[in-house]
């Protein structure tokens, strides 16, 4: 079985990332990953943080900035780990919800920059227009908002972060009521963090394109940490 990894930040690009990319790449390779999807904060509070400046940049600017990351991901991991592209957003009229999309793109980006003043409910068609899968991140912390199931094509059932509370049960069972894809992730993000979520498939997963075909399709089991609150 291979083992995929569906959420994790870096700091060249995430404002609460703590590791660069070889080291991240260290930590995959040595916990027998075979893919990583880097999923990147991408919103307003990251852009406007001072660790990055760039609220005075332009739109193409803050998709260069975003991309560069995980460029230096996928150069750090040549012949070693495949890395693809994944984002972690979150939308002004959301408050803090975060939203994994797989299948994303730079051209999508570039393209839609009006994307962060929508809310989910009004971006979600937009995402599935473009074939992309929608899941929300941990759902069940604190603060979170519920919305329409209708507008996810799943979400997070388990969260490996040691510093949150994402009450992965209830997301679990969340799923299950409304029959939602179900994910898992590590959301790395610093040195104490070690790679335990994901997913577990019979072949290696090398494009978003097969990443969202095997999710609708079942076909795969989830990677998760029992020794992380369920």
């Amino acid at each position: 079985m291979f083992k995929t990894e569906l959420h994790c930040h870096s700091a060249d690009a995430s404002v609460c990332g703590r590791l660069y990319s070889d080291r991240i790449v260290e930590k995959y390779v040595e916990a027998g990953y075979t893919t990583l999807f880097l999923t990147n904060h991408f919103n307003n509070t990251t852009f406007n943080h001072k660790k990055f400046n760039l609220s005075d940049a332009s739109w193409e600017e803050k998709i260069a900035f975003f991309m560069n990351g995980y460029h230096a991901l996928v150069k750090a991991a040549e012949g070693k780990l495949n890395v693809l592209l994944g984002i972690e957003m979150r939308f002004d009229p959301d408050g803090i919800n975060d939203y994994l999309i797989y299948g994303i793109t730079e051209e999508f980006l570039l393209s839609h920059p009006e994307i962060l003043n929508k809310s989910m409910e009004e971006n979600c068609e937009i995402f599935r227009e473009a074939g992309m899968l929608i899941i929300q991140a941990h759902p069940f912390r604190n603060k979170m908002k519920i919305i329409k199931p209708q507008c996810l094509d799943g979400i997070e059932v388990y969260n490996g972060h040691i510093g949150h509370d994402s009450r992965n049960c209830i997301a679990y069972q969340w799923a299950e009521m409304y029959n939602l894809i179900k994910t898992a992730g590590t959301d790395l993000h610093r040195e104490i963090h070690q790679p335990c979520g994901g997913i577990l498939t019979e072949e290696p997963i090398t494009s978003a394109e097969q990443l969202i075909e095997v999710l609708r399709s079942g076909k795969y089991e989830l990677l998760r940490d029992g020794s992380v609150p369920q």
